[in-house]
């Protein structure tokens, strides 16, 4: 038998049998150490204390029978289709599902797909709500990010002239150049070239000087974009003084911040900063519909992106939203902006503490709770391969997380040499899971 005696409790003697740890398929020794650290080593009430206790406990959690966690609503429809269920342990990831609905947002979804509504009323009632949480003139609800930085080109370049919008993407006679900074190019800025417009970069990634942007705005200028994102270099110029350049010369400037909130302030930061059109995603922190996105910004810009989408029959009419789906957006962004912060914050802290307290002695690996107002906005367990680690690579880790039954995801979008734990698609049993997943990995 295995046999502890917690240093707090002198005398009191934790038992677990190793029969126990074999019906529980706990085969691995140093998976056995970790969940006897984990449940006996802290100091717990004494009836917590007991063996019986702590295997009713793993029993009820049943965490060795992992593809059975993975539950849901829609869990047995998927495993139907032959689709493997995952645990998302990287945040609000579009390739792996963005984030799960609330509740409410759910209820809403179903109650409204049942009514049939004319989607311009709809779109300019959704507006207003969008509005009054951004602080804008306007809102839409458009079709992801994605899609909304579509219409945030179309409505600089074409406005709401029929002529215009029906000839994109053929942008003659238009103003079509944006403005760039170099460092805030990456594989997303395409939905600007999509209606035909083209760019003008300005910096040499590292930095940028504000006459490069003096010296780039000229006749042919449709906007300047701005990137609000995680992971991107600091060394733009400061967005405030982008907009009084750009506003000097009579030129707009619109942000993409899809994945820039929170913190909930961030909703109307950039607005009230100067910003003439912004994005964000309705479908990652927000919890609202993966499809669906917050555009807000000039009411004329706002009216002319709406002209341009659909239900109207120009470049944004393949990017629809339903009627249902612009319901659960309205539903999730309002409980969103009225949450509490402190308290979820607070949460994912002590969630991402207790990765780091399962990890910490790991050799080879530095474990820490990062949270940040610019990188890690949601407070995330980074782990740092480092050059004394002498296990599995980072990327075998990885792909061996990805391999298991559930497949479940790491955040791994940051440093070649760190892998992260983002809570935000995590309940606790779903956690623990992960935990000892990454203590089976690593240490194998």
């Amino acid at each position: 038998m295995f046999c502890w005696y917690s240093s707090e409790n002198i005398g009191s003697a934790h038992t677990i049998w190793l029969d126990d740890f074999m019906d529980y398929r706990c085969y691995n020794l140093r998976l056995a150490v970790f969940v006897a650290r984990k449940y006996l080593w802290k100091p717990r009430t004494p009836s917590a204390c007991s063996s019986t206790i702590v295997i009713g406990h793993l029993a009820q959690h049943n965490l060795f029978q992992e593809a059975s966690m993975v539950t849901g609503p829609g869990a047995d429809i998927y495993r139907t289709l032959g689709v493997k269920p995952i645990i998302t342990a990287s945040g609000s990831t579009t390739a792996y599902g963005g984030s799960k609905l609330r509740p409410e947002v759910k209820d809403a979804i179903n109650k409204a797909a049942g009514t049939m509504v004319n989607m311009d009323e709809l779109n300019h009632a959704a507006g207003k709500i969008i509005a009054q949480v951004t602080g804008a003139e306007a809102g839409f609800v458009s079709s992801g990010a994605a899609g909304g930085l579509i219409l945030q080109a179309a409505a600089v370049m074409a406005g709401n002239d029929p002529a215009k919008m029906n000839r994109l993407p053929d942008a003659t006679g238009m103003k079509n150049e944006f403005i760039i900074h170099r460092s805030h190019r990456f594989p997303y800025d395409q939905c600007y070239t999509a209606t035909g417009g083209t760019f003008r970069e300005i910096g040499d990634g590292r930095r940028c000087h504000p006459w490069e942007l003096e010296d780039a705005l000229n006749e042919n200028t449709a906007a300047v974009v701005y990137l609000f994102s995680p992971f991107i270099t600091r060394r733009a110029l400061p967005f405030e003084e982008v907009v009084e350049i750009a506003h000097g010369h009579d030129v707009p400037v619109i942000v993409d911040a899809a994945s820039f909130v929170p913190p909930r302030a961030n909703l109307k930061r950039f607005i009230a900063q100067g910003a003439d059109m912004v994005q964000y995603s309705g479908g990652k922190a927000v919890r609202g519909p993966q499809g669906t996105g917050i555009l807000c910004g000039r009411a004329d810009l706002i009216e002319a992106a709406f002209a341009n989408a659909s239900p109207h029959q120009f470049i944004g009419r393949g990017m629809k939203v339903s009627k249902e789906n612009i319901i659960g957006l309205v539903e999730a962004v309002q409980i969103f902006v009225e949450e509490d912060e402190e308290a979820e914050t607070k949460r994912y802290n002590e969630m991402c503490q207790q990765v780091v307290d399962a990890l910490i002695e790991v050799p080879g690996l530095e474990a820490t709770v990062e949270h940040d107002d610019y990188n890690y906005l949601v407070p995330h367990a980074l782990l740092t391969f480092t050059t004394e680690w002498r296990g599995p690579s980072r990327d075998d880790v990885f792909d061996a997380m990805v391999d298991g039954d559930p497949p479940i995801y790491l955040s791994n979008i940051n440093n070649p040499d760190e892998l992260a734990v983002d809570p935000l698609n995590l309940d606790d049993e779903e956690l623990e899971i992960v935990i000892r997943r990454l203590h089976e990995v690593l240490l194998d």
